[in-house]
């Protein structure tokens, strides 16, 4: 009966363990809430599945509003149009405020604010520098006056420039007139990268709100009417209680992995790690480790963009270098795959933004981690080659060893505390030393000691 008892006990303890991990950064659901979601930094894919599994649970929640708090200076273009997407899908309010005081809604940013049904800004804060970074400048690059606006321009160089700013063009204009807002300014800031701050962003349309805080931002919408799904929504704000999401392990793991430096030296590990485990089975740690860090990178460049091209290259480096270790080439291997390395890691996340480009010092650090495994790898053969032989059949060769029965010139040997058959050109006696001098099949040639030192 003890046993049943305790049983019970641990299956509900489990039970209620498995719930609470189940419902861990939920939000509560006494009375009215408005779900708050960050996007801060760059907008990549953890940052896309943190929105998306947040408006879901807002949705099954019950809630009346999303805040999205921004600071963002942009990010991957096929993560922006996933969160954009999901706004547009959500059958609740969605409303993006950059905050606080000194952040900003660059690039991508701007275009998911356009998308929002509400937008509203912080004093202090900035949006707009949405061209594509290949045109245009970085998002990160110092902003512009007021006065500087009206003469710059992103002019594209050739068709496919023209192409991918006509596409940003025509999508952010799209959103801007789904929302009735300032279409014309929105095409500024993708052909000629223009900036505005919030009062300047509120005067001309392009946002909604300029609010001190969240409380006021939700004092301010409150009897305002949005469109849902075609239908008209009068909000009720004014008493929301506002729940913060905040990102889990699995978002905060994403999001490490996908910086795509990461995502390289993980690959890195797990290819060493392999490497080692084939060149010494049965070590266990250098391959478990190697296969985990392999999974992952490989996980990491399926959620970025990659250059399928940039990707051969490196799977091709690796090859080279992989096979300069088991087949040594003194270097010829190792140096072509090193090579290929290099070039196929400046292709391989095929993106406009630099928070996501691939660092040239990563780069060049693992390469010459590569090349140094080659060189090691090289001098070790070279090295070899001079070396006696200390195991197998041929390191026999010029051993000593004591007859022990001859009739002319065949009879027995000992040596290595086994017995061996043996010829010789010359006769030999019992208990003399000889060495030997060659190997044929189970047959050792031998010649007497004295005649060797002689």
């Amino acid at each position: 009966m003890a046993r049943k008892n305790l049983t019970a006990i641990l299956f509900m303890l489990s039970l209620g363990f498995g719930l609470a991990l189940a419902h861990a950064g939920e939000p509560a659901t006494n009375g009215e809430i408005a779900v708050v979601l960050r996007i801060e930094g760059a907008i990549g894919p953890a940052t896309a599945s943190y929105i998306s599994k947040g408006l879901a649970t807002a949705a099954d929640q019950g809630a009346s509003l999303v805040i999205l708090r921004m600071d963002t200076p942009g990010g991957l273009d096929t993560s922006m149009r996933a969160i954009v997407r999901d706004i547009l899908a959500s059958p609740i309010p969605v409303a993006s405020f950059v905050s606080p005081s000194g952040a900003r809604a660059a690039s991508a940013g701007t275009y998911i604010l356009y998308a929002s049904h509400l937008s509203a800004m912080m004093p202090g804060t900035n949006l707009g520098a949405a061209t594509p970074v290949q045109i245009g400048s970085s998002p990160d690059s110092p902003e512009r006056s007021p006065d500087d606006e009206e003469t710059s321009s992103a002019t594209p160089s050739n068709a496919m420039e023209a192409k991918a700013v006509n596409d940003a063009v025509a999508y952010i204009r799209s959103l801007a007139q789904m929302r009735g807002r300032n279409a014309e300014w929105a095409e500024r800031a993708v052909r000629e990268a223009a900036s505005l701050s919030a009062s300047d962003a509120l005067d001309q349309q392009v946002i909604d709100i300029v609010a001190e805080s969240t409380t006021d931002l939700l004092a301010q919408i409150d009897g305002r009417s949005v469109k849902i799904n075609e239908t008209d929504l009068a909000l009720n704000t004014v008493n929301l209680e506002l729940a913060i999401i905040e990102p889990d392990w699995r978002t905060d793991l994403l999001g490490a992995i996908t910086n795509p430096n990461v995502a390289l030296i993980l690959m890195m590990i797990g290819v060493y790690g392999l490497i080692f485990e084939f060149m010494n089975p049965g070590s266990v740690y250098p391959g478990t480790v190697g296969a985990i860090c392999l999974i992952l990178g490989l996980y990491a460049l399926a959620a970025l963009p990659v250059n399928y091209a940039g990707a051969g290259l490196i799977v091709l480096g690796l090859i080279l270098i992989i096979a300069e270790a088991f087949a040594p080439s003194f270097g010829a291997l190792g140096l072509g795959g090193a090579i290929a390395f290099i070039l196929g890691s400046a292709i391989l996340i095929d993106t406009d933004s630099p928070a996501f480009a691939i660092s040239w010092p990563i780069v060049i650090g693992t390469t010459v981690s590569a090349l140094v495994f080659s060189l090691v790898v090289v001098r070790m053969a070279i090295s070899s080659q001079g070396q006696q032989i200390v195991s197998g059949r041929e390191q026999m060769i010029g051993q000593i060893g004591v007859i022990q029965d001859w009739q002319g010139l065949r009879g027995h040997m000992f040596i290595h505390g086994e017995r061996w058959q043996a010829t010789s050109s010359t006769p030999l006696e019992n208990d003399q030393k000889a060495r030997v001098t060659s190997i044929e099949g189970l047959t050792l040639h031998v010649e007497p000691e004295a005649t060797h030192e002689n």
